[in-house]
């Protein structure tokens, strides 16, 4: 497979790039190759920070859900898992959409440069579903727990200047690969053993609390795979209209 592709790109900085463009949808292969990707750097003393980016339109427009099943789920998640648990910090660009799960990958790195046009997205309830990548964790410490609870109620669109400005985001160029790298090289200058010890401390309670809430999300999500909402979601957003749901 070649969904994900790595090189060093500056002193000290990785890139690795989603290579399933236009959209870059992700599936549980695809998660699977980024984790590893991701992890190779805990043990590479070259590398200090990391950056992920995507080819084609999109960072990362969501989960290929097709044919998933609540077995498929889970499985889904504990790839999602080690996503949060490598040693080395990463600096996430974001350009065109970062939708539902491309919002949870994107949120479970340190930290996120936007373009001014990108659109980050928790669509979740306008497909009839639940949220799930640990958004339950990740969205409310960005954001705060009453606009984590808005954006998710609503699955309304954020730009990447209003990101910044809610915090989802860190910074906002034209160039968000650009500036990634360029933030990268920032935190890569400090003291390589640092680094990982830093980030360890301050995201052990998050990644405990995403792995338990990454359970919840997944009995949540497979209760509602079955749902005519879903159906109607899944297929609103295919014809590109507003839903029609039906049940109470």
């Amino acid at each position: 497979m070649n969904d994900v592709f790595g090189k060093q790109v500056a002193d000290r900085v990785a890139l690795l790039e989603l290579r399933r463009p236009p959209h870059n949808f992700i599936d549980e292969a695809a998660l699977t190759e980024l984790a590893d990707a991701l992890l190779a750097y805990d043990d590479d003393d070259d590398v200090s920070c990391i950056v992920l980016a995507a080819q084609g339109k999109h960072f990362c427009a969501g989960v290929d859900l097709r044919g998933i099943g609540a077995a498929g789920i889970r499985r889904f998640y504990r790839q999602a898992l080690r996503i949060f648990s490598g040693r080395k910090p990463v600096v996430v660009a974001v350009h065109g959409a970062a939708v539902g799960g491309g919002l949870g990958l994107a949120l479970a790195a340190d930290f996120r440069v936007a373009a001014p046009d990108a659109r980050l997205t928790a669509n979740f309830a306008r497909l009839g579903f639940h949220h799930g990548f640990g958004l339950s964790v990740t969205l409310p410490r960005t954001v705060g727990q009453q606009r984590a609870l808005e954006l998710l109620c609503t699955g309304r669109s954020v730009g990447g200047t209003e990101a910044v400005e809610l915090g989802l985001c860190d910074r906002v160029a034209d160039d968000p690969r650009g500036a990634a790298i360029a933030f990268a090289s920032e935190i890569a200058a400090s003291a390589p053993l640092s680094l990982p010890a830093i980030r360890s401390t301050m995201r052990r309670p998050m990644v405990a609390e995403v792995s338990a809430a990454l359970d919840i999300e997944a009995n949540a999500q497979a209760a509602l795979l079955g749902t005519a909402d879903f159906a109607e979601g899944i297929a609103a957003a295919v014809e590109k209209r507003p839903p029609r749901f039906t049940s109470s």
